[in-house]
């Protein structure tokens, strides 16, 4: 009696079927977003896949023409949409909700460039952005989950961090939008969570 499967996040499912699209094409890209955090933090649940793609300027329409024929469009006018907001929202083959974010900045490349590749279940390898990339994204977006998710990263990765990197570059993208408020935050955060493992590793002494 052949033995059954177990079954596979889906989530996997539609990152690898993405980024094999990708790979196929020699684009530089990266998962971001939930799953990167569930990589170095703590597990939660998430609906969609967020990744980077690199892309020059000028080229945006070529590499949106290319996603979209080969993925489902998830809302009328996508291509104006990702042309407007360089966003492409689309769908894999197995329903999941993939949103391409089309980078062009220096920051944006250096992220793809910093980033891994990890095995998330047997046979699905999938390259996420550093632990240090995903902290300095999701402060930037500075959302209310954005922030359980930084928490549980530095809780899980504790002093290995490098934070010279984490606050150049989300000072110099604060900079941007003229707002030091996620620096603050992150600082602030960053104190309690540590305070909280030193008091932990007190009491196990």
């Amino acid at each position: 009696m052949a033995r059954k499967r177990p079954k596979v996040n889906g989530l996997y499912v539609a990152a690898l079927e993405v980024q094999r699209f990708f790979k196929k094409r020699r684009w530089r890209f990266c998962i971001i977003g939930a799953l990167a955090a569930i990589r170095w933090g703590e597990s939660r649940t998430t609906q969609d896949v967020d990744l980077t793609l690199v892309t020059r300027l000028g080229k945006e329409s070529e590499v949106i023409d290319a996603v979209l024929g080969a993925f489902t469009e998830r809302m009328p006018n996508a291509k104006e949409f990702a042309l407007q907001n360089r966003v492409i929202l689309c769908s894999a083959s197995n329903g999941v909700g993939v949103d391409i974010s089309l980078g062009a900045s220096g920051f944006e490349e250096q992220v793809v460039a910093r980033a891994s590749a990890s095995k998330f279940a047997p046979g699905y390898s999938l390259v996420t952005a550093s632990a240090e990339d995903v902290i300095v994204l999701k402060a930037f977006a500075d959302r209310s989950q954005d922030w359980l998710d930084i928490r549980g990263i530095i809780a899980t990765q504790g002093r290995r961090l490098d934070w010279n990197q984490i606050n150049r570059d989300l000072a110099g993208l604060c900079e941007l939008k003229e707002d030091t408020t996620p620096v603050e935050k992150l600082d602030a955060l960053r104190e309690r969570v540590y305070r909280t493992l030193d008091d932990k590793s007190g009491d196990e002494s």
